[in-house]
């Protein structure tokens, strides 16, 4: 990954989240879409409202919720079959797993839930985990 892609991922979570409010799974899909050239259909951005973590009570990361969603997308971009793409999903899975330990955004959000959370608080994980997304697409090709 060059620089420039490092700092364009900044940038497009820091807009994401503190210009559009967005949660991490909408922030992920609009970072891979941006990246890929891939649209993604406004409907999708929608139906993530509440994937951030099962709404809040801690479930599934959005980060890993958005990054599915992309795939899965992406597999059809490049015709691949659904047991094609769930394979590309599974594989995907396993390597966030191997590099931030969970999948599960209690365990990932850095300090748990809190009334008093300060916004946006996994930006930098949102950092790292798009750019280990972006990695993974490019290696698809």
């Amino acid at each position: 990954m060059t620089m420039g892609t490092q700092e364009r991922i900044l940038k497009m979570v820091h807009h994401c989240y503190w210009d559009k409010n967005a949660n991490c799974a909408q922030t992920t899909l609009y970072c891979l879409e941006q990246l890929s050239g891939l649209p993604v259909h406004p409907l999708l951005f929608q139906a993530t409202v509440g994937c951030h973590g099962a709404a809040g009570k801690g479930g599934q990361c959005g980060l890993m919720e958005g990054g599915l969603l992309f795939l899965g997308l992406y597999g059809a971009s490049l015709g691949k079959t659904d047991e094609e793409t769930m394979d590309i999903c599974a594989r995907y899975a396993d390597v966030f797993k191997r590099n931030f330990g969970s999948m599960v955004c209690s365990d990932l959000r850095p300090g748990g839930f809190h009334k008093d959370d300060p916004p946006h608080l996994c930006e930098r994980f949102t950092v790292r985990a798009v750019t280990c997304l972006h990695d993974f697409v490019t290696r698809l090709k």
